[in-house]
């Protein structure tokens, strides 16, 4: 039998065995609070003596504005009718000191019709497990918005910190634990770094040594810690534990929920924090698979782009091919049934040159149609480089030899003289083996496209350099730069920038490149001009020259 202190209230004799209960407990016939035991006292923040004294609407008074008015209409459902409910309400009010309270009350018949007992019970665990799945719910559709996979565990670490909780991901990388992203507390994360005289994410913890965390990834299953700092000793070195057991309350409880991708152990999503229940750490544990199934998304599409990527360049190297082909039909018909009239042309403007009564005019006239007949040669020839299968001879070549050669040959349009040219060539850039024909075929196009981009006046800047691949020359100018287009386009045969230009010389530059295994890529300068990058390997590796 419970015994009842001599000055406590009187209990009516049938709901004596209320006051030894640790559920809280009362009893309410309409408005008034005929008994309540020591635990409901306890859990409003109020005596007895002040629960029984107001009345049930001053307490329904203390649920939160969301909730009162449901609350005070069941009430006066309940006083009215009374309907009790069949199954626990969840409900939320402030005790007596203001702190907010999740509960579930049981409503049950009294000793008379018209009593009823209310059973209260502190659901604060239930309640966090309840947030915390409706916040993972909603960082769901952030997860699956990110792209790559440091987004999807920053996103996911972000999503329990703002449950709350302390969080971090433990990477496996080959036998060992690395830290990726972390919502801890600064000063531990410092106090750490110092101890370990480097950053916490170069730390590597082989896994040997965490035979706890190796467990949570061979069971597949996580692990519930109700000591936390407990855990973390067995992690750190004793004196990292020393500054976190300063930092972390006693009566901290942890999580460590295993991340699988694709079948194989990615990481640790840890999480810790006072308010840290089993419902809790199981909603966590499920939101850490998520996080795997997230990842393995992304891997896929990283995969679907990186094919997607693929037979795109197949299929624009297909139409290259074909536009080739085509063309080199045209052009090889073009080049029989022109270059014989030009040689012809030309053998009447070397006779008609040593007339001597032609007078001025006359020699004007032989001029000019020389010029255009040099012209019309010079563009056969441009089109048969660009559609005649290239088979690079390779040998050593000096790629800075070729640049000064180029320079030297060019005599451009009549304002090309007043063009500044600058060649900046490192000393240390090797030789490679290449076609030097070919190369100096490519070089003398760049240089030629540049001087012809530029103005009156302007500087082109080229320069020859070692890269990681072989050996990088870079050719700048100062004209209009490239126009509002993929700069892919400006390599296409007959593809067009100025009004006076053939649009073959830079497909025959990155012919000539992808024939050595390199690469070209064309830019606009931050301010007025282009800018075209080539990149040679020391050796070359065979490329398709569409």
């Amino acid at each position: 039998m419970t015994s009842v202190p001599p000055d406590a209230p009187a209990t009516p004799p049938d709901y004596w065995l209320l006051d030894g209960l640790p559920t809280a407990a009362s009893v309410i016939r309409g408005e008034q609070v005929l008994v309540a035991n020591p635990a409901m006292a306890s859990l409003l923040g109020i005596s007895i003596e002040e629960l029984k004294a107001a009345p049930v609407s001053a307490h329904i008074a203390r649920f939160i504005p969301a909730e009162r008015g449901w609350v005070e209409a069941f009430h006066e459902a309940l006083v009215r009718d009374g309907n009790r409910p069949e199954h626990p309400l969840w409900l939320r009010m402030r005790r007596a000191d203001g702190q907010e309270r999740t509960l579930t009350a049981t409503y049950a018949p009294g000793a008379s019709a018209d009593e009823t007992v209310v059973l209260l019970h502190d659901a604060g665990g239930e309640d966090t497990a309840r947030r915390l799945t409706e916040a993972l719910g909603a960082a769901a559709t952030e997860l699956l918005h990110a792209r790559d996979e440091h987004a999807v565990l920053e996103t996911a670490v972000e999503a329990v910190h703002r449950q709350g909780f302390y969080a971090a991901i433990l990477l496996v990388e080959g036998d060992t634990f690395r830290h990726g992203p972390m919502r801890q507390e600064p000063e531990i994360v410092a106090l750490a770094e110092r101890r370990y005289g480097m950053p916490v994410t170069e730390v590597r913890l082989p896994l040997t040594t965490l035979p706890h965390l190796a467990e949570v990834l061979s069971r597949r299953k996580a692990a519930f810690h109700q000591d936390a700092l407990g855990a973390a000793h067995r992690i750190h070195s004793s004196e990292v534990f020393e500054d976190i057991q300063r930092a972390y309350p006693p009566g901290i409880r942890a999580l460590d929920a295993p991340i699988f991708v694709e079948g194989q152990p990615f990481g640790i999503l840890t999480a810790q924090g006072l308010n840290l229940t089993p419902a809790a750490a199981s909603t966590l544990e499920l939101f850490a698979q998520m996080v795997g199934g997230v990842l393995e998304n992304v891997r896929h599409h990283r995969v679907a782009s990186r094919r997607l990527e693929e037979v795109s360049r197949l299929q624009e190297e297909l139409v290259a091919q074909e536009r080739l082909m085509v063309l080199g039909e045209a052009a090889g018909v073009v080049a029989h049934e022109v270059r014989n009239p030009l040689g012809a042309i030309l053998n009447a403007v070397a006779v008609l040159r040593r007339e001597a009564h032609l007078g001025p005019t006359g020699h004007a006239a032989v001029g000019m149609l020389e010029e255009e007949a040099i012209r019309l040669e010079d563009i056969v020839r441009d089109l048969l480089d660009v559609v005649r299968p290239l088979e690079p001879r390779p040998r050593m070549v000096h790629l800075g030899e070729l640049v000064r050669r180029a320079l030297g040959q060019m005599h451009g349009p009549p304002d090309a003289p007043t063009l500044r040219f600058t060649v900046d060539e490192a000393p240390d850039t090797p030789e490679l083996m290449g076609d030097e024909t070919l190369l100096q075929l490519a070089v003398t196009h760049l240089v030629r496209n540049a001087v012809q981009a530029s103005p009156p006046g302007g500087r082109v800047k080229l320069s020859v350099e070692p890269s990681d691949e072989g050996v990088r020359l870079t050719v700048e100018d100062e004209g209009p730069g490239i126009p509002d287009v993929d700069p892919r386009r400006i390599f296409e045969p007959f593809f067009l920038t100025r009004a006076n230009g053939r649009g073959l010389g830079l497909a025959i530059v990155k012919r000539v490149v992808l024939a050595h295994g390199g690469a070209v890529h064309a830019s606009c300068r931050p301010k007025r001009g282009a800018r075209f990058e080539v990149v040679l390997p020391l050796e070359p590796t065979r490329r398709s020259p569409a």
